[in-house]
């Protein structure tokens, strides 16, 4: 039996993947399984991949009505049988995902890549998330909050930790490399905050055709070069990330590349997206192309860069980044799609 549950409904956002329609709901508060919690949340973020969810361009869970939200954190409300790991009313942050652990993908150490785990289990997905008072999770994908770490800004701790996995994947990245990020969206604006943590200073360019975006590029005071793509002719590159998922962005970011220069797809692109290389280009520069795919055990790391991120860098107001009620779904939909905002979290 599930141990200590105090409220007895819970409410959530309704995603029906068939409609596309979103509502507001309740329902009876769950009692966790053997071997899962139950998280009171506190903030959940929307992510970009939510808006394509939304939208129909991002696969999902389509045989029954969803509750998204796969970036969020809370307090434990309750403990299933076998539990061990956690306490009543500890602060906690969510790891959405895992793999079947049964595969070859799983044995190699690369769950991400897991066709039954992966992306294809992810909570807030393909089984309820975080946009809702309360969820139920895996103890196993269930992470400890340091007491510095503020709890708003644990919502950033998923994205932070698929950042880790981009850097990894990057590494090394060192003080003096030209690096460009390609779109300043959240995640192009903590690229920026990373690569700044580590020190890279005057080498850095963001490039973004929005404006508005430009601005908060501006406003978060790193002293980067920020540019629209029509400025980056005549440019070169140790490393470009794209933070867009644009395909022209990419095709654009590809040729600019040094010799040995190093790519990385972050953004997550239109699965109909296509992007046109020259393979001679490749084979003289001797160029590196990878794709970021999650964050593969990088979650530790993610919630390291929340602590040392801190207010230095992750100021919800510096990001663009705005907080909404639960049942103002809408308005932080609507916000989002405008781009006067760079990310909406709820406060649940």
């Amino acid at each position: 039996m599930a141990r200590s549950v105090r409220a007895s409904s819970m409410e959530f956002v309704s995603f029906d993947a068939r409609s596309g329609a979103l509502s507001l709901r309740k329902a009876p508060l769950p009692r966790p399984p053997r071997g899962e919690l139950l998280v009171r949340v506190a903030y959940s973020g929307v992510c970009g991949t939510d808006l394509h969810i939304i939208e129909g361009s991002f696969p999902c869970k389509q045989s029954e009505p969803l509750t998204l939200g796969h970036e969020f954190c809370g307090t434990i409300e309750a403990l299933g049988d076998g539990v061990t790991a956690f306490r009543l009313g500890q602060r906690v942050t969510v790891d959405p995902n895992s793999g079947c652990n049964l595969c070859g993908d799983c044995h190699a150490g690369c769950y991400h890549l897991c066709l039954n785990g992966g992306v294809n289990s992810t909570i807030g997905i393909f089984r309820n998330g975080g946009w809702a008072t309360h969820c139920v999770v895996p103890e196993m994908q269930v992470y400890a909050l340091p007491d510095a770490v503020d709890m708003a800004q644990a919502a950033l701790s998923e994205p932070l930790s698929c950042l880790a996995h981009g850097w990894d994947l990057m590494s090394p990245i060192d003080v003096g490399q030209r690096v460009l990020v390609s779109g300043a969206g959240i995640i192009g604006l903590l690229w920026a905050a990373a690569l700044h943590l580590h020190g890279l200073r005057k080498t850095v360019t963001v490039c973004e055709p929005q404006d508005k975006r430009k601005d908060m590029v501006k406003r978060m005071g790193l002293d980067y070069e920020v540019c629209s793509p029509q400025q980056l002719q005549g440019k070169e590159f140790d490393l470009a990330v794209d933070c867009s998922g644009s395909g022209p962005a990419m095709e654009a970011a590809i040729p600019l590349l040094a010799r040995g220069g190093r790519f990385c797809m972050f953004g997550v692109a239109n699965p109909a997206a296509q992007v046109s290389i020259n393979p001679y280009q490749m084979y003289k520069k001797e160029l590196t192309i990878k794709g970021a795919n999650i964050n593969p055990f990088t979650f530790p790391k993610g919630i390291g860069l929340l602590e040392a991120m801190h207010d230095t860098y992750l100021r919800f107001d510096n990001l663009g980044i705005k907080v909404f009620k639960l049942s103002e779904y809408k308005e932080a939909l609507d916000a989002l799609k405008r781009g006067d905002i760079s990310k909406a979290v709820f406060k649940c």
